[in-house]
């Protein structure tokens, strides 16, 4: 895995203080939404917490500066309100990121189905997340907890049946 690029941004210390001015704590926020979505991508990773203080994406040790517990909360909401967050916990200590909207990523998976004709056949949640047919999009090696979400909007959509037995999930695609 290749370094993740920071952006010149978190170097800057005022950077991670919720600056006062409207117009400018609209792009702050904008930019770290997208950051949040970039670095999470890098890792491929999906479950963030709130209270995670060594988290890299929270604190730029090299400026000694630290996002207050507020601001990724003000972060998370604002990915939560464009479809890419959901709480996970009453508190909001614990959170889904997703880079893509569960849209987004049904969209992709179903495509993916049809360019590979496997309109009514049964997949595993595992032939789709990891499988060898899979390295190449976006939604490889994606969280299960994210892929049944994607899934079961899906299955609304009338493009999928999801089946459950004993606690492992396949999907039908139609």
């Amino acid at each position: 895995m290749t370094d993740f690029q920071w952006p010149w941004e978190y170097e800057f210390p005022p950077f991670f203080t919720l600056q006062t001015h409207e117009e400018t704590q609209k792009r702050q926020l904008d930019v770290w939404c997208n950051l949040f979505l970039k670095y999470l991508k890098h890792l491929n990773k999906f479950r963030i917490n709130v209270n995670e203080s060594t988290f890299p994406l929270y604190c730029n040790e090299s400026v000694n500066r630290r996002l207050s517990a507020d601001m990724i909360l003000k972060i998370l909401t604002k990915l939560q309100a464009s479809g890419h967050a959901q709480q996970l916990d009453k508190k909001g200590n614990e959170w889904l990121v997703y880079w893509h909207t569960l849209e987004e990523y049904g969209n992709t998976i179903y495509e993916w189905i049809q360019e590979t004709g496997q309109t009514n056949t049964v997949c595993t949640l595992y032939e789709i997340s990891s499988g060898e047919f899979t390295n190449d999009k976006e939604f490889h090696e994606i969280d299960e907890d994210v892929l049944i979400k994607v899934l079961r909007l899906l299955e609304e959509r009338g493009k999928c049946e999801l089946i459950e037995l004993d606690g492992s999930y396949g999907v039908k695609f139609l």
